[in-house]
């Protein structure tokens, strides 16, 4: 089992940043890939960025390309997602996902992933 506890999150206005971290515990850190996803109200969950377990791959939704960027300190347990430049339609819960099933690849899509957190809430004022 692995747990996940996301922080970080909160209300910043557009034009800010923030950083969001998400602390892993109860596997080998180094033996997952990680991935970064939110759901705004009313809509479906979507994919934000991803990272190999050497951090040396990445993917990212398009509508962060550039923005955002996705990180991991293997010896802290820890993935980052730094946001810059943040807009109103960034506002949603973020969850930190973990995939022990091919730790080498950066999976996109929800079900590739097997362990999640409970989120935390980033709201973005126009």
């Amino acid at each position: 089992q692995v747990q996940l506890v996301e922080s970080g999150g909160g209300l910043v206005q557009a034009g800010g940043s923030l950083r969001l971290s998400c602390a892993a515990s109860g596997r080998t850190f180094n033996s997952l890939a990680m991935g970064w996803f939110r759901q705004a109200p009313g809509k479906e969950r979507e994919f934000v960025a991803a990272i190999s377990w050497t951090g040396t791959g990445t993917s990212y939704a398009d509508s962060v390309k550039g923005r955002f960027t996705i990180s991991r300190d293997n010896a802290k347990n820890t993935v980052f997602l730094q946001m810059n430049s943040l807009k109103p339609e960034d506002t949603a819960v973020y969850y930190c996902a973990a995939d022990r099933r091919l730790p080498t690849v950066v999976v996109v899509t929800s079900g590739g992933y097997d362990y999640w957190g409970q989120g935390t809430q980033v709201t973005v004022s126009s």
